[in-house]
């Protein structure tokens, strides 16, 4: 039998990529995807999802992206260095993850 490949209308038009931040700075973190219907966009750190309805550091931007407002980095508080994934859903389509994207806190 063919195989039929079906084409599922999710996609990325952007995905996050690696950024070197700076203590104190904001970052953008760039996401677009695209649907038949408008993705729920929801971001991963290190895996887990991120609320950002109760951050008041972190947010959703009406594109997708992740603005983090200033970047926190101390010796013993490392809340925002890690690997950051963008994750767009449709309901009735399935899920897709970005790209991988690593935020480093730079050296003083």
């Amino acid at each position: 039998e063919p195989l039929v490949r079906t084409f599922t209308p999710l996609y990325f038009a952007v995905e996050p990529r690696d950024v070197l931040a700076a203590r104190g700075a904001a970052v953008l973190l760039n996401c677009s995807a695209h649907g038949e219907s408008p993705p729920r966009i929801e971001w991963r750190k290190d895996g887990t999802l991120l609320n950002l309805e109760s951050d008041d550091r972190r947010q959703l931007l009406p594109d997708g992206s992740l603005l983090i407002s200033a970047v926190v980095h101390s010796k013993h508080n490392k809340p925002d260095e890690g690997f950051y994934q963008c994750v767009a859903t449709v309901d009735s389509l399935g899920t897709i993850v970005s790209r991988t994207a690593k935020l480093t806190v730079a050296g003083k």
